[in-house]
């Protein structure tokens, strides 16, 4: 049993193509994350950049998202939205 797991241990994950195919930002995205087509994981990665350079994180619970005036048009006119909202709203402005 042992020998099994270590087998599937050793396997590198393949990443999945879904995840890598470059999406095309909204008008509105675009203000935050830029203009350029690019995968979801790096749309992402660059949301968070900004939301830690403009201190967009709730202080007292930090999985909460303060949005600025550009965070407000890609999250529908929301104030404030979850770290997991955030992702379903963000797909929603990917073509």
């Amino acid at each position: 049993m042992a020998k099994k797991k270590a087998k599937k241990a050793g396997k590198k994950r393949k990443p999945n193509a879904a995840f890598m195919k470059a999406m095309t930002p909204s008008a509105s995205l675009a203000a935050v994350v830029g203009s350029s087509a690019m995968p979801r994981t790096e749309v992402t990665k660059k949301i968070w950049g900004y939301i830690k350079r403009n201190s967009l994180q709730d202080k007292k619970n930090r999985r909460m998202i303060n949005a600025d005036d550009k965070l407000k048009a890609v999250f529908g006119g929301k104030s404030q939205v979850s770290m997991f909202e955030m992702t379903k709203l963000v797909n929603k402005h990917l073509k």
